[in-house]
């Protein structure tokens, strides 16, 4: 996924364009006409809804996206990584063009020549007074401004994917140095302070704190507590090869360290998927000498479910029957296999464990996110998999809320939800103050003919209990 960045401030008329008449096809080039990734590929999405369009694709120049126009049948221009590229095959073509322009300029903010020239570097944002950088680049353009950062005493969370793990380890050893946090490569989710930042679910204020390898797995978590009427103090996300032998846990152990030290929080919660053997003999030992109890949440020795209880219970908290709406009678039928389509690795490497059986995919994966955004914001490869389900399969996903994450994600898999002739079981992760309104999403799946729950762990236990 790409940052948010300068719109198209100073972009003139098409600079270069390509036309077949033949088939419909238009192709416009702007020269230095940034925008981030999301924002095109909804206005991507809508080109594409149109009637009359047959394909449209909003995007940025690079190496990928030429490539991804050409295997569309597009002739494709010359253009470089910074240029924007308008490309429709339509009945009327210019009509659509029309209408990405009109969308584009709908998010370009209001012209201020005498506004004040923005930072144009991370060193020069830093000294400007911040506290915390966020980075979400491509992953070869993270690791400078990750340590253009931490050099600067700043601690960083770096949302982007892709950084090799040999630059992850250097950034790590020297927020060591500068004694600093870092949170990533591929951290998705955190919650600084009440401030959540990348994907993140409204969750009241409370004694907890969340140490996580997993941005969803800790979304699991945290949305649980929510549920039972206790809150966060922070979410601090470490990246999912933090605990892995190359990277040694050093941001586990630092964010460990930071919330031991921090009085609003009264325990802490510790997820991850499996970590290195040695490197979770050493945070077991750094466990050891805290003052503030922690509740481990490590697949596969444990569910998030039952961590979130077990935490529940380490504060003296009672633990509430989760919530779940079954699907409505006559739908669901016994199946004989599973197919795990999930948009977070840690949930569905959870749901696998704890359903036994059945052929699971993380579409979050750096394989399936290249060139388009994160399936919690574009449900396209996972309609298409539920398009392709057979009768004879029980289809378990989760659908995750909270801010970053697509605005109303039933409307459109809801619907995919309806045309399956698969049974399907959905974990949705979220809480009652989340934007898309959790019961109106819950009531939209199980009018599509879905069981629903709040717990990833019962899904996966009701799944197998149709089999």
């Amino acid at each position: 996924m790409s940052p948010a960045g300068d719109p198209m401030s100073g972009a003139g008329g098409p600079v270069g364009a390509a036309q077949d008449p033949a088939n419909s096809d238009t192709v416009l080039v702007r020269k230095g006409a940034y925008h981030d990734s999301v924002t095109l590929m909804r206005i991507s999405g809508a080109l594409t809804a149109l009637p009359g369009v047959a394909a449209a694709m909003v995007a940025m120049g690079t190496e990928l996206n030429l490539g991804i126009l050409r295997d569309l049948g597009f002739s494709v221009p010359a253009a470089d990584p910074g240029d924007l590229l308008i490309a429709v095959r339509a009945h009327d073509p210019g009509a659509a063009v029309e209408e990405a322009e009109r969308l584009l300029s709908s998010v370009r903010p209001p012209d201020g020549g005498s506004a004040e020239q923005p930072p144009l570097t991370t060193g020069s944002a830093a000294r400007g007074g911040a506290d915390l950088v966020l980075v979400s680049t491509p992953g070869e353009h993270a690791f400078a401004e990750a340590q253009d950062a931490v050099r600067a005493g700043l601690p960083v969370m770096i949302f982007s994917d892709g950084v090799p793990v040999a630059q992850e380890r250097l950034l790590k050893e020297l927020a060591e140095s500068t004694d600093v946090l870092v949170m990533g490569p591929d951290c998705g989710t955190a919650v600084i302070g009440g401030v959540g930042l990348g994907f993140a679910n409204v969750l009241s204020p409370g004694p907890v704190g969340v140490v996580a390898a997993s941005g969803t797995g800790a979304q699991q978590v945290t949305s649980l507590l929510d549920w039972a009427g206790t809150g966060v103090s922070h979410v601090l996300g470490v990246g999912g090869r933090d605990l892995s032998a190359e990277v040694g846990g050093l941001s586990t152990l630092r964010a460990l360290r930071m919330l031991d030290d921090d009085p609003a929080t009264e325990l802490i919660v510790l997820v991850s998927k499996p970590p290195s053997p040695g490197v979770a003999a050493a945070v077991r030992e750094a466990v050891g000498r805290l003052r503030t109890p922690v509740v481990p949440a490590l697949l596969p020795e444990t569910d998030l479910t039952e961590a979130a209880e077990r935490a529940l219970r380490t504060l003296g908290r009672p633990v509430p029957e989760w919530p779940s709406w079954p699907a409505w009678s006559g739908r669901q039928t016994r199946a004989k296999t599973i197919k795990g389509v999930y948009s977070g690795g840690t949930l569905g490497a959870e749901a696998a464990t704890v359903a036994g059986q059945g052929e699971f995919v993380d579409y979050g994966d750096d394989a399936y996110t290249r060139g388009r955004a994160h399936p919690m914001i574009d449900p396209t490869l996972r309609v298409e998999a539920l398009a392709q389900a057979h009768e004879s399969e029980l289809v378990l996903m989760d659908v995750v809320l909270g801010h970053g994450a697509d605005p109303d994600p039933a409307a459109s898999l809801a619907h995919a939800v309806a045309r399956t002739p698969a049974t399907v079981v959905i974990a949705l992760v979220g809480t009652e103050g989340d934007p898309q309104d959790l019961h109106r999403q819950a009531a939209a799946f199980r009018e599509a003919g879905a069981a629903v729950f709040t717990s990833n762990a019962q899904a996966a236990r009701h799944a197998r209990s149709l089999l």
